[in-house]
């Protein structure tokens, strides 16, 4: 059941897939599979991504994970989490650089919340926790709990 129902554990077979393709030198067959993926759950994670083991991502749809993205052990996102790039960075001709680190790294033991957006080559320590719809875009240390600012009543 899970094998098959659940899109967040056939995004990740889709995913390992195309990485290792993309890692023997076959990106385009790489990026086939990873829009294969992509259509049939909804959830974007490009071949060149490098994640580790025990990564679970729930529910899933509207993930999106670029392509220098770094993801530790046993990190778990939910829907709609972003883990982006800022921007594309140009050389002195505007052409843009491809392949300049510009994603977040995600170290061991995070949890990112549904609709988090993190942005840039930021780095989110390990054991962080990550609230829901957070718009984030500076490095936080290992143990952080990130959420959105609480409105004061007085």
């Amino acid at each position: 059941e899970i094998m098959l129902c659940y899109p967040g554990t056939i995004a990740i077979l889709y995913y390992r897939l195309a990485h290792s393709l993309h890692r023997l030198g076959a990106p385009f067959l790489a990026r086939l599979i990873s829009d294969i993926g992509h259509s049939l759950t909804g959830i974007d994670i490009h071949p060149g991504a490098q994640i580790g083991g025990s990564f679970f991502i729930d529910h899933g749809t509207g993930v999106v994970i670029g392509e220098t993205a770094i993801i530790g052990q046993r990190v778990r996102l939910y829907q709609h989490v972003t883990l982006g790039a800022k921007r594309f960075p140009a050389d002195d001709k505007g052409v843009l650089i491809k392949g300049v680190p510009r994603h977040p790294v995600v170290e061991d033991d995070v949890v990112i919340y549904a609709g988090a957006t993190i942005l840039g080559r930021i780095t989110i320590g390990a054991g962080s926790t990550i609230g829901g719809n957070v718009w984030l875009t500076q490095s936080v240390p290992p143990g952080s709990n990130v959420s959105q600012a609480q409105m004061r009543n007085d």
